[in-house]
């Protein structure tokens, strides 16, 4: 066969038939009496070799060596080229990730595509004083300009993966005044594998303080991860919300941030048909028995937010309690 008719069975085009011969790849057989190159069977099954070899990324020479070499261990260079292409995936994934993280930021201008890559830069950086400021400063720009927060999601992304207190703290701040451009991808974040994630995405929309980050809050009190449960639910109890009543009970009893837990109770209890409902189920706790002690002595601690007459019955009635610091601190709240 000559070289046009290989070229045309193999696929290979002419000139790079002659690049594997310059390099003793795949040599023809013979040659013409005209001096063109001649190939048998025996090198076109090479060259399909060659590119079957090429298309798991072998290099020309990887390929002749692998081809040459009986001792060549292909389970090495095969895991070496899977390493190889996994990196590979992982920058452009990176590369993908920004670019819609830009997309979703919907520029308008040449300028709005820089601001937003130079946000993203800035939160990637390793130094935390340099990602505070980045934040900082694209918040006070949307605010004079009365647009949005830039780049929603990126700094959700990069609030759920900010070890750094101070820096998570402004990060929150800046989504909590973009409002509700971030919720999604927050309340993604409470499905994470990562227990750490997972507590700063009920962190984070504890902060916005909408009625969708209130709707995620509300899907969190069922959440397993206790630490999830909790910070939603006192975000929720703070707002009046009645939904967080069982949880915030749950932390008391548990001792779980029960202080700020009864403090959320206090909340709850500025409506007084609410304020009822809690007492009862204060009462019914207290008077169970299966209640271990240092948890009546909790509940009744929790007592102190709640005002009202129903309450101070509640407290007579505690003051003789056969348990001694659940009397004394009933006594000490009635006579505040």
């Amino acid at each position: 066969m000559l070289i046009g008719e290989v070229a045309r069975r193999s696929g290979v085009s002419p000139r790079m038939l002659r690049h594997y011969d310059r390099l003793g790849l795949v040599r023809p057989t013979g040659r013409t009496t005209g001096g063109y190159r001649v190939y048998a069977e025996s090198d076109l099954r090479r060259i399909l070799h060659v590119e079957m070899l090429r298309s798991l990324g072998l290099s020309l020479e990887q390929a002749r060596d692998a081809l040459e070499d009986p001792a060549a261990a292909p389970a090495e260079l095969v895991a070496e080229l899977a390493a190889r292409t996994r990196a590979r995936i992982a920058v452009e994934q990176e590369l993908l990730d920004r670019l819609e993280q830009v997309r979703a930021d919907k520029p308008q201008e040449w300028t709005d595509v820089l601001r937003t890559t130079a946000l993203l830069r800035s939160v990637a950086s390793a130094d935390p004083n340099r990602r505070a400021r980045a934040v900082l400063a694209a918040a006070t720009s949307a605010a004079s300009t009365g647009s949005g927060q830039p780049a929603p999601d990126a700094l959700a992304d990069a609030v759920l993966a900010e070890a750094e207190t101070n820096v998570a703290g402004t990060l929150r701040w800046a989504l909590a005044r973009g409002g509700d451009q971030a919720v999604d991808r927050l309340a993604a974040g409470l499905g994470s594998t990562d227990p750490d994630v997972r507590r700063r995405a009920a962190e984070a929309l504890a902060e916005i303080g909408t009625d969708r980050a209130a709707g995620a809050l509300r899907e969190a009190l069922s959440h397993p991860d206790e630490r999830v449960r909790y910070r939603a639910a006192l975000a929720l109890g703070r707002g009046g919300e009645a939904a967080a009543l069982p949880v915030l009970l749950q932390m008391v009893v548990a001792g779980r941030t029960d202080v700020e837990a009864a403090e959320a109770l206090g909340a709850l209890a500025a409506d007084q048909q609410q304020r009822g409902v809690i007492l009862a189920a204060i009462a019914d706790l207290l008077r169970d028995a299966g209640t271990p002690p240092a948890a009546r002595s909790r509940l009744t601690q929790a007592l102190g937010e709640l005002p009202g007459a129903a309450t101070e019955r509640l407290l007579a009635e505690l003051t003789s309690d056969p348990q001694p610091d659940v009397a004394r601190t009933a006594t000490y709240l009635s006579n505040r």
